[in-house]
């Protein structure tokens, strides 16, 4: 290969490997695609200066120093950001040894591999419109290839590149439809799944919610099957605490199975559809109280719903709950201590006011009225609440009274615990944000909320939400109603930024339906499209045959195409000049636009003076057998065959 053609399909090349690293920068160490970035800059300098390539002295060191550095980075090379980063390093230093045709081939390839793996990051619309471009730009380098002497222009050649990956659209339809899906990921990568995803945690203490309903990020989405609840009932039920330690709530103990429940519904059920955004726990979200579910998740005696994995990757499931009902359950001796649980020492104030409220109350339900009433009279809910000191519960109480969720909810329940009262925490979210351009409600983590469950005699648990006492419109009309004018507020939840939220809007209603439709065709819903399109229950086998079957048609149809869009078998005399050409090609030596055979092979002479003789001779025979009979064909044959340009 000539330095100019090499100069040719490189630069191709590197165009198309720089539009393939671009989204790494966003995803892996920053180190790593500025190297590769550096590597590719310096390898064409190389070759436009036609300066050597570098040595195995030089780029031995530099695989070890990219290989340390990984380590380094990730602490190891295995892992979805090790691997990667290791084949954007390797893609990057087998440009610095490509010198041939196969070398460049091979680099195209590894392209192509990391196309793919750009998708163990993110699956988003964009960027599966994005990569179409480094797809074309790769095909497009290996047509430079197959154009020995250059012939096509640059823009002829992304034509055909593109125009060759769209053959491929209907097998890929194809594969996508009917190829049998097998649950779960295809890699699994708990190690790195778990990095920069939010959402509600394993514990609550003074602060914690309130910082997470700064974040516009979707926590999931729900579509009803009929109306939708008013937002004042939309309690999405997430991790319960039961242990206090003076400032942090937590689980305390592992959940335990349900068993037999005590639920008593009020009403038909509500059914709905949740798809879950990856938060890296295993509680899923349902609204307060689930009693029906199609997902691999156990219900525990908390009235949650656990996954059995970490939920690592969105996730579709339909679900049934009541929002009216009873829970008659009793409380043996270990759920009660578990729910009068209090430390020892601690917030002094809160317990004698609850002590007193005990003393001068008659019933539970009075003690839960004046503590709401408390909230009601004087206490402000707000975003940015005020530090609390050692004993977090009496500062808040009597001193700051301006406090989030977390505040309200935990300071209730402790009251109720000093009062004898069996309370527990339950954290989750409230409401949501209708989407009118596709009829589904977006739950966010701004919409992160926290209340409370007290248990009474012959009621059971009931939810008690103190926040609702201080700042109703807060479940009424969300987060952005309850908050002063003068905090700030998530950019979505703004009243000011319509155009804003209805460019959201809209582009969440893309993502929802690619999410829906692309992404959530799993096993289950594969097999319930194709069943429904079968009039009857398939299984693998089915699927089987309708992909083989469908492919040899899709093939046939292309192969029909082709067939018919090819050129006519060419006559032997013009088929011996073509190879002559193609020979001449190969150092560099092409036929230019409206070039007779007599005028290019004075070119030709001109650039080769030592084949001047065999060049004429050939040319001479090749008119004399194609106007002049075919008396001269055999020769034509074997001079063409014999003829070496080099």
């Amino acid at each position: 290969m000539t330095e100019q053609k090499l100069m040719l399909h490189l630069r191709w090349l590197l165009r198309a490997l720089a539009l393939v690293l671009a989204p790494f920068m966003f995803q892996l160490t920053p180190w790593v695609p500025l190297m590769a970035l550096l590597l590719g800059i310096w390898r064409y300098w190389l070759a436009y200066r036609q300066q050597p390539l570098p040595g195995m002295k030089i780029l031995a060191p530099l695989t070890i120093v990219g290989a340390l550095g990984i380590l380094a980075s990730h602490g190891g090379i295995f892992g979805r950001d090790a691997g990667v980063a290791l084949l954007v390093l390797m893609a990057a230093l087998k440009t610095m040894e490509t010198r041939t045709r196969r070398d460049i081939t091979l680099a195209v390839f590894l392209g192509y591999f990391l196309c793919v793996c750009v998708f163990l990051f993110t699956q988003s619309i964009l960027v599966a419109g994005y990569i179409v471009v480094p797809l074309v730009m790769l095909t497009a380098t290996l047509v430079s290839l197959s154009q020995p002497g250059g012939g096509l222009s640059g823009g002829a050649k992304l034509k055909l590149a593109g125009l060759m990956l769209m053959q491929a659209v209907p097998v890929m339809l194809v594969l996508f439809v009917l190829f049998p899906r097998v649950p779960g990921p295809l890699w699994g990568l708990p190690e790195d799944m778990a990095r920069g995803q939010t959402g509600l945690s394993e514990d609550m203490s003074p602060g914690s919610i309130s910082e997470l309903s700064k974040s516009d990020a979707v926590a999931f989405r729900a579509v009803f099957k009929g109306q939708v609840p008013e937002s004042s009932k939309l309690y999405w039920r997430g991790p319960v605490f039961w242990h206090y330690d003076g400032r942090t709530w937590r689980a305390g103990q592992p959940p335990k199975p349900a068993g037999e429940t005590h639920l008593q519904p009020l009403t038909a059920p509500m059914e709905y559809t949740v798809t879950l955004e990856p938060h890296n726990k295993s509680w899923l979200f349902f609204l307060d109280l689930p009693t029906h579910w199609q997902t691999a998740g156990q219900l525990t005696a908390d009235y949650q719903v656990l996954s059995r994995e970490p939920v690592r990757q969105r996730l579709r499931y339909d679900a049934a709950s009541t929002l009216h009902y009873l829970e008659r359950s009793q409380l043996d001796a270990t759920t009660r201590h578990r729910a009068l649980q209090l430390p020892t020492v601690g917030n002094p104030k809160t317990r004698q006011l609850a002590a007193q409220w005990k003393a001068e109350s008659p019933t539970p339900q009075a003690i839960i009225q004046r503590a709401l009433q408390m909230y009601r009279d004087g206490f402000t809910y707000t975003l940015n609440p005020p530090q609390l000191g050692a004993s977090p519960i009496d500062g808040f109480l009597f001193d700051t009274k301006r406090g989030f969720c977390e505040h309200f909810a935990g300071s209730f329940v402790f009251l109720m615990r000093a009062a004898g009262i069996p309370a527990r925490v339950v954290t989750g979210y409230q409401g949501g944000q209708s989407n009118p351009m596709s009829d589904y409600l977006i739950v966010r983590q701004s919409d992160a909320h926290a209340w409370a469950e007290v248990w009474l005699q012959d009621e059971g648990w009931i939810r008690i939400d103190p926040t609702a006492a201080v700042a109703p419109q807060r479940v009424e009309r969300g987060i952005a109603a309850a908050i002063p004018a003068t905090e700030p507020l998530p950019a979505l939840a703004r009243p000011e930024l319509t155009w804003i939220k209805r460019f959201n809007l809209g582009w969440d209603a893309v993502n929802n339906g690619w999410n829906q439709w692309v992404l959530g065709y799993n096993d289950q819903r594969q097999a319930a499209f194709l069943s429904k399109l079968a009039g009857t229950k398939v299984d693998w086998g089915d699927m089987a045959r309708w992909l083989v079957i469908l492919l040899s048609l899709v093939v046939a149809a292309i192969a029909g195409l082709m067939l018919r869009n090819m050129p006519r078998q060419t006559d032997p005399v013009q088929r011996q000049w073509l190879r002559f050409v193609e020979k001449l090609a190969r150092v560099g030596i092409v036929p230019k636009p409206a070039e007779g055979p007599k005028d290019f092979a004075a070119r030709a002479a001109l650039q080769l003076p030592g084949k001047q003789a065999a060049i004429e001779h050939i040319t001479r025979l090749y008119l004399q057998s194609r106007y002049g009979g075919r008396k001269g064909l055999a020769d034509l044959h074997r001079r063409v065959r014999e003829f070496q340009p080099r």
